[in-house]
C-alpha cells in the first residue's frame, strides 16, 4: 500500500499567487506568510504577511487555540560570513485546541484538525518546502527551536 498525498482543503489561486511572491521575493529579513483554513469553504487562505518578524514576535500573533500554516523565510548567518535565507513551513497546532474551543462540538475540532493535516503536504510542495517543521506550543516556537531543526 503506498502514501498518498490527501489534499483535504483547495489551496486556491490567492494562496498559490502568495506562495509564489513571498518564495522569489528578495528577502532582507525574516519574513513570514501566515496561512489559516476556512473550514466552511475548506479553502486556504493568507491570513498575515509579515516583514522583520522573529519567530518570538509570532507567539503574540498566533492565535493560541487554532491551527496556522507559517510559511518563514530565515535570515541565517554562516560562520564563514555567508547570508543564506532558508525557508521552512511550519505547522503549527496546538495541544489544546480541542479544550479551547468549546464552543464547538468535538466532531468539527476534529474535522479542523483533519483538513490542517490533510492538507500539509500538498501546501508544503506548492510553497517549495518539502520538510515541514511541527510545532505544538506557542512558547517553543523559538528561533533557537528553527536554527536546531536547521541543523546549526
Amino acid at each position: 500500500m503506498s502514501a498518498q498525498c490527501v489534499n483535504v482543503c483547495d489551496i486556491g489561486d490567492e494562496v498559490s499567487e502568495a506562495l509564489k511572491k513571498f518564495k522569489f521575493q528578495k528577502h532582507t529579513t525574516n519574513c513570514a506568510l501566515i496561512i489559516k483554513v476556512n473550514r466552511d469553504k475548506q479553502v486556504l487562505e493568507v491570513e498575515d504577511e509579515l516583514e522583520n518578524v522573529e519567530l518570538e514576535d509570532l507567539q503574540e500573533i498566533l492565535p493560541s487555540h487554532q491551527p496556522r500554516f507559517i510559511l518563514y523565510n530565515y535570515k541565517m548567518h554562516h560562520s564563514d560570513g555567508r547570508v543564506s535565507f532558508p525557508l521552512r513551513l511550519i505547522f503549527y497546532t496546538p495541544r489544546d485546541a480541542p479544550t479551547a474551543l468549546q464552543v464547538q462540538n468535538t466532531q468539527s475540532i476534529k474535522f479542523l484538525k483533519v483538513m490542517y493535516a490533510g492538507t500539509q503536504r500538498a501546501l508544503a510542495a506548492a510553497a517549495g518546502a518539502p520538510r515541514p517543521l511541527d510545532v505544538r506550543e506557542l512558547p517553543d516556537l523559538t528561533t533557537e527551536w528553527l536554527r536546531a531543526r536547521l541543523q546549526l
